[in-house]
């Protein structure tokens, strides 16, 4: 059954269906929950505009995962990119010796910890990693996400999990 994308009946089912996939997959990148909900809305827009016909709920779907796993890619490497050039400016700037009296609170220091080794993947094992574990795709649909095989998956996957671990040793 053909899907178009921007008849209001066939959007709201897809919306319906794939926002929380999304949304995770947002997230993970992200690691905003506001940040990810925007480019999931994000993402549907351009489902809407672009009115396109899918074969299938399920071409659907990964098109809109893709979408989203770029919007967020694109997000991240442009805050890294603004927060190297703050950065960069306090350099430049005189820098006060004294700093302020506040510490971070100490927040589910174990998340924490993942989030950081999961950031610290190389992007080919995080994208695995995010799509496997937090959006809960199977090797086969990660696999047309990322136009790559089932088997490369789950090389990428096992050596994303190999890494996480030894980085996570390290930490404790």
């Amino acid at each position: 059954m053909e899907l178009r994308s921007a008849d209001e009946a066939v959007f709201r089912r897809v919306y319906d269906e794939l926002f929380s996939v999304m949304y995770k997959v947002a997230y993970h990148v992200t690691l905003n929950a506001d940040i990810a909900e925007d480019i999931c809305q994000d993402a549907f827009v351009r489902f809407y505009d672009k009115d396109i016909t899918f074969p299938s709920m399920d071409e659907a779907k990964f098109w809109l995962i893709r979408v989203v796993k770029n919007l967020s890619i694109n997000h991240v490497k442009k805050k890294s990119r603004e927060a190297a050039s703050v950065e960069k400016m306090k350099k430049a700037q005189a820098s006060n010796p004294f700093r302020d009296g506040e510490s971070q609170l100490l927040i589910n220091e174990s998340q924490d910890a993942v989030r950081r080794a999961v950031a610290a993947l190389p992007e080919i094992y995080r994208n695995v990693i995010v799509l496997r574990e937090y959006a809960d795709l199977d090797y086969k649909a990660i696999g047309r996400i990322l136009d790559i095989s089932e088997s490369n998956v789950k090389v990428r996957v096992h050596r994303a999990r190999k890494e996480l671990e030894a980085s996570l040793m390290r930490e404790v």
